[in-house]
């Protein structure tokens, strides 16, 4: 398991999670669509916690809005939240196999599609119903895939 943050791999990761986070989806699909940028929240935070934190995750966050034309500084707090509560738990989440740390993907990219649903709510935005915490449940269900890639790219370029 990798615990230093090689420059190479974090912003070939975070380019492609932007880049896939405004990519065209199928219609129907659309809000099966994973949580990219909270997966590369995630996954730095853990893996590098000393080199990669809140205020790098604040900023993956702001340039999240400013592609998706968000109001400004909703998705910069939920990915700040996410690399925080990551933080918290990076020791003992280290220490999980990857089944428990898709659930705690999912609780977190949960936690991460409430808070930016509420405040899309409180902005004038419609209610979803709870059709919100799909994303969650996507990133959860492909984390063991997106981590393993991650680590062998990382082993690669570093």
């Amino acid at each position: 398991m990798l615990s230093v943050l090689i420059y190479p791999g974090f912003i070939l990761s975070a380019i492609t999670a932007l880049v896939l986070s405004i990519s065209l989806f199928p219609q129907g699909w659309y809000e099966f669509r994973p949580e990219w940028v909270g997966l590369v929240v995630f996954y730095w935070t853990l893996r590098a916690p000393i080199r990669f934190g809140i205020i790098s995750a604040w900023c993956l966050g702001l340039l999240l809005d400013v592609l998706e034309a968000t109001p400004l500084g909703v998705n910069a707090m939920a990915m700040a939240l996410i690399a925080f509560l990551v933080l918290s738990v990076h020791q003992r989440l280290r220490m999980h196999p990857l089944a428990q740390q898709c659930l705690m993907v999912f609780l977190l990219l949960g936690i991460n599609q409430m808070l930016v649903n509420f405040i899309k709510q409180m902005l004038g935005g419609q209610d979803p119903g709870f059709s919100y915490l799909w994303p969650a449940l996507t990133s959860a269900l492909i984390w063991p895939v997106f981590c393993t890639l991650l680590d062998n790219i990382n082993r690669k370029l570093g």
